[in-house]
């Protein structure tokens, strides 16, 4: 099992592969194209996209501009509740209001972790209550379909490979929903994806180090000269690496800042955190103990800082406001007979079976009388279903990930991603809630880059092209009609 994750590369693709003349041209256009070319590209072409997806953005759920906006002020808690002026926020949820006097400034606590807060400071401390948080979250949002490109180039040779998974990844899954629209929740989602697959990258980096590292001594034992490029990947500089050097034989500084950058997602979305043993299977060190500790000893100190500021904001280590939320927050949006159980602790095994449906079996709304007009704001055959929606139905090119689990679940990095995956998955399915009013299943933006490692390979290893087209094709439709409601029904 201990075996190298260059064992996921593919062979190079072969001529007429695709079979029609003018998919062939496309595929030899992508192939010769540059890396960074090709990531500019997807990043402007996401931006256009989901900027032009919901260009009236309403605003309405900014509650980070609101935590920005504290900070600035020098307090934790928000002012709350606004029902006056310009800027107003009582109608706001999520929010655990603190007792205050009559006639003294009323303020409310927020379950959220800060990062969204604090990556809007700047925007905030310029442009005040008035920040567009929900522009930033598109912007962050493209980014991240870029960042996405750039780890998958780390797992295929093959351009065109990486091409159709970040295309899947931008159109064809629900971070399309939560980009475009980036209100409270969704931002927490995007600003989160953007360190996890930043993390990912790094750990992938490190393990082709590690590679490097293994052919200098192979030809150092030969007696053969070392190649340039080879010491150029080994002995390259690194800001990253500079302040670690001293502890090269205790931990691996690539594999310690990977597990860094992937802690601070836990400061966006604290469920994320749980695809830590990805770590232990991927990147630099030579070994299960040296990877999971190196990564092990970077996310400790952004974790530890959330704790932190949980017991200085709030008292208490974990934020008190989750509870509250759990007793007071209206949960009667399940039909009768699949009501949420409130009896059950806020993460409860209890709540996985009627999270798995939603998460796996929910379908759409279904109306026949309402005529064949798919479009129709007012009646139309088929609409989203505002509890959520089937993973399998939102994103079916998902299912190119089941062979390479059965397959090549020994290997190192689809285990790791595999583990991730179900890790980060049970916990959200423990959860009292899973994320009303939504369009698909939005926790599965916690997983998606894990998942995106998964599909990745399936398009490398299997050859489906065809079938990657077809499903990835009909992925990016499905999310595009969410889209679409999305934004029609004010969701």
């Amino acid at each position: 099992m201990q075996r190298s994750i260059a064992t996921s590369a593919e062979q190079p693709p072969q001529p007429g592969y695709v079979g029609r003349s003018v998919a062939q041209r496309l595929e030899a256009t992508i192939e010769r194209a540059g890396l960074s070319q090709i990531g500019l590209f997807f990043v402007i072409l996401a931006l256009g996209i989901y900027l032009f997806s919901d260009p009236v953005r309403s605003g309405l759920y900014n509650h980070f501009v609101w935590q920005a906006d504290a900070f600035l002020h020098g307090r934790f808690a928000i002012a709350y509740p606004v029902s006056d002026g310009p800027y107003t926020n009582a109608y706001f949820q999520d929010v655990m209001r603190l007792p205050s006097a009559a006639g003294s400034p009323s303020y409310g606590l927020l379950p959220f972790p800060p990062l969204p807060a604090v990556v809007l400071l700047p925007f905030v401390a310029i442009f005040g209550l008035a920040t567009d948080s929900q522009l930033v979250g598109v912007v962050i949002g493209a980014i991240n379909v870029g960042l996405a490109w750039r780890m998958t180039t780390r797992l295929t040779t093959s351009h065109t490979v990486s091409f159709l998974a970040t295309l899947f990844f931008a159109f064809g899954t629900v971070h399309w929903y939560a980009a475009m629209l980036s209100t409270t929740w969704y931002l927490a989602h995007v600003v989160a994806t953007t360190f996890v697959l930043l993390g990912i990258t790094l750990a992938l980096d490190g393990e082709r180090r590690e590679q490097a590292r293994v052919t200098l001594r192979r030809l150092a034992t030969s007696g053969q000269r070392s190649p340039s490029a080879v010491v150029a990947a080994f002995e390259g500089s690194s800001l990253f690496l500079d302040w670690y050097r001293r502890l090269r034989g205790q931990v691996e500084p690539l594999q310690f800042v990977a597990g860094f950058v992937f802690g601070v997602a836990a400061l966006a979305r604290l469920t994320t955190i749980f695809a830590a043993p990805f770590f232990v299977f991927v990147g630099g060190g030579g070994s299960y103990w040296r990877r999971g500790f190196s990564a092990a000893l970077g996310a400790v100190i952004p974790v530890g800082a959330l704790l932190v500021y949980n017991l200085v904001s709030t008292g208490h280590v974990f934020n008190p406001a989750y509870e509250y939320l759990y007793q007071t927050e209206y949960l009667g949006y399940m039909p009768a007979g699949l009501e949420i159980n409130t009896s059950y602790g806020i993460e409860d095994l209890r709540h996985v079976p009627l999270n798995l449906l939603i998460m796996l079996g929910w379908p759409p709304v279904i109306q026949p009388e309402c005529g064949l007009a798919l479009l129709r704001p007012d009646c139309a055959p088929l609409q989203p279903s505002q509890i959520g929606m089937s993973l399998l139905l939102t994103s079916p090119a998902y299912l190119l990930a089941v062979p390479v689990v059965l397959l090549r679940w020994r290997e190192r990095l689809v285990m790791g991603a595999t583990i991730a995956v179900l890790a980060v998955a049970l916990v959200n399915l423990m959860h009292f809630s899973q994320g009303w009013v939504q369009f698909g299943y939005r926790f599965s933006n916690d997983f998606v880059p894990f998942a995106l490692i998964l599909v990745t390979l399936a398009i490398a290893q299997f050859r489906l092209r065809w079938l990657a087209v077809l499903l990835i094709g009909l992925s990016v439709l499905v999310n595009a009609w969410g889209v679409y409601w999305g934004v029609t029904l004010g969701w």
